[in-house]
């Protein structure tokens, strides 16, 4: 994922978090806050050491990425995003983490469709 898709400073995390909307499902928290100074989202993933070791974190961290990088021109723009994962999320393979990922999404209304397809 491109590095100006990321939140990355602990303040961006915080605005979110205090100032966004919160919605979730059994595998993901999702908290949201627009930002109409940035043109595209902007995207924070957190991964507690209750979900699992480092190696398992990061796996999942990498699959949320590769999942939201594939379908960044359907997320709705000039939105901050942070990502929760709970535990159920380590033992799922990649597809059901997509499906319950895009579940959320469009859920929150932050899936929209793509204008050519």
């Amino acid at each position: 994922m491109q590095k100006r898709l990321r939140l990355a400073r602990r303040e961006d995390f915080n605005k979110v978090y205090r100032f966004g909307k919160s919605m979730a499902n059994h595998q993901f928290v999702l908290y949201q806050k627009t930002q109409p100074a940035v043109s595209q989202f902007r995207m924070g993933i957190s991964v507690s050491k209750k979900v699992g070791n480092a190696v398992v974190r990061n796996r999942i961290r990498r699959v949320v990425k590769e999942i939201v990088r594939l379908r960044a021109e359907e997320i709705a723009p000039r939105v901050d995003f942070v990502l929760i994962a709970r535990k159920p999320v380590a033992t799922m393979g990649y597809a059901e983490i997509e499906k319950s990922l895009l579940h959320l999404l469009r859920k929150s209304g932050m899936l929209v469709k793509h204008k050519n397809r």
